[in-house]
């Protein structure tokens, strides 16, 4: 894998979380934190990658995720169809502020919707945010560095 550099996006080299010989195509990454916790996020900002999202994934490092980036505020929806990991979702607005966070089951196809007008969705592994003390009104850092949506 490429060096990570810090406070910035760069590609990731390919990377293989879902099992063997599952290899997903490379993604920007982005350096985003919580507090004082530093998250590497894949960066879904195309129709395509935020339609794929993490599905098929088998596992992913514990401060790993995938930021969503969306076109406008709005309160979009989140689902786990095809998706094999439990999910935290944190709902941020262009600001970086976290409006909600709700939990997903792996290979559902439940509605988890922004409780007010979000930018991104950034899921992490289930319990991420609440084992770390992150609630809605906290502030996160480096959403204002993420490539825009296409």
């Amino acid at each position: 894998m490429k060096q990570f550099k810090r406070c910035g996006v760069v590609l990731a080299a390919m990377m293989a979380w879902g099992g063997a010989g599952s290899v997903r195509a490379e993604l920007p990454l982005a350096e985003l934190g919580a507090g004082m916790y530093r998250i590497e996020a894949e960066v879904a900002h195309t129709a395509q990658t935020r339609q794929l999202g993490l599905m098929n994934r088998q596992a992913m490092p514990v401060h790993r995720g995938m930021v969503f980036v969306f076109p406008e505020a709005a309160t979009h929806c989140m689902w786990m169809k095809n998706t094999l990991l439990p999910l935290s979702v944190a709902f941020v607005d262009a600001k970086g502020r976290v409006t909600n966070i709700e939990d997903m089951q792996p290979q559902t196809e439940d509605n988890h919707c922004a409780a007010a007008p979000a930018r991104f969705a950034l899921e992490m592994n289930l319990g991420w945010f609440r084992e770390r003390g992150i609630k809605a009104g906290d502030s996160l850092r480096g959403f204002d560095r993420l490539p825009p949506p296409r």
